[in-house]
């Protein structure tokens, strides 16, 4: 890929996120994964199955979702190159923008503070609750802070680092493979009975996709930070996901703070370690410090893409 696709779906990203009028008329792209998997899941991850039944359909509706989405890419890729020529790339640029959330995260993780330092605890757990899984309706402010410290930096990979990976290792169908990927992992990679077998293979498959973006987007961290990395290799391994604890030790290190710690999902408490050495008691300023270094990892993660799209 010579042309800079990533460099405009990155701008276009930036500067319009993916507008609520897009949202209203045609919903978002992920909205179509959901519903395959949705359809799947309520076909044929039965109770009354075996595990090994339960795991072989999830198999299956991961290979669906994946030929649909790849198959589909490929088609847009040629059609772009075929109908417009030498001016394909906006094309492509245009169909990836969608699958970058680095306007998004921001809008979200931001108000959250704005909400904090007015005092106003329950619209920022209000906030904070749309970009965490936890429950919310308990937490003190130190822990809505943490909460959405914790939210941007596993985000960072996740809406940015990951699909801006696969979008320069595999053009348009490696950029929404990945979004299927992880929009499976989100709705059955769960442990819990009904989902553990039937949403193995997106679980796993996720791990495996984030390996190698999870880590970039930890240094990019630390060296937006100016720091992190110790706190960065002795606590990446203390988080559940394998890979979601590269980027929240980093963010952790670089703030000097204290992340993660018990929580409390669906009523169940979870005795989770803590991540960084610092102060747990998280506040404005500190998602504020937090917001400030996601924008300088996003600006070297515009550098790295330039140079690889324009130099290999």
């Amino acid at each position: 890929m010579t042309d800079p696709v990533a460099i405009a779906a990155l701008a276009l990203d930036a500067a319009l996120g993916w507008p609520r009028a897009l949202y209203v008329r045609i919903g978002h792209p992920i909205g179509i994964f959901a519903r395959i998997i949705s359809a799947c899941e309520r076909r044929w991850n039965r109770p009354q199955w075996s595990n090994g039944a339960r795991r072989l359909a999830g198999i299956g509706t991961l290979a669906i979702l994946l030929v649909i989405v790849i198959g589909g890419g490929l088609l847009l890729e040629y059609l772009a190159s075929h109908w417009l020529g030498s001016y394909g790339w906006l094309a492509i640029a245009l169909l990836a923008w969608p699958a970058l959330a680095q306007r998004s995260l921001f809008e979200h993780v931001h108000p959250v503070a704005r909400y904090l330092e007015k005092g106003d605890a329950e619209k920022a757990r209000r906030a904070v609750s749309m970009i965490v899984g936890r429950d919310t309706q308990a937490l003190d402010e130190p822990a809505i802070a943490r909460a959405a410290i914790e939210s941007l930096s596993e985000s960072f990979c996740d809406g940015i680092a990951a699909p801006l990976f696969w979008l320069l290792v595999g053009g348009l169908p490696g950029i929404w493979a990945y979004k299927a990927i992880n929009t499976a992992d989100s709705l059955i990679g769960h442990k819990e009975e009904k989902w553990h077998a039937f949403g193995g293979a997106a679980a796993r498959t996720d791990d495996l996709v984030n390996f190698v973006p999870a880590r970039i987007a930890g240094a990019l961290i630390c060296m937006a930070g100016g720091g992190g990395w110790r706190i960065m290799l002795r606590d990446a391994g203390k988080h559940a996901s394998p890979n979601a604890g590269w980027t929240e030790a980093a963010m952790a290190g670089a703030l000097g703070l204290r992340l993660a710690g018990p929580l409390s999902y669906d009523g169940i408490s979870h005795d989770k370690p803590w991540i960084g050495d610092g102060d747990e008691r998280a506040a404005p300023l500190d998602i504020d410090h937090a917001l400030k270094v996601y924008l300088r990892a996003c600006a070297i993660l515009w550098v790295l893409a330039a140079i690889i799209q324009w130099r290999f």
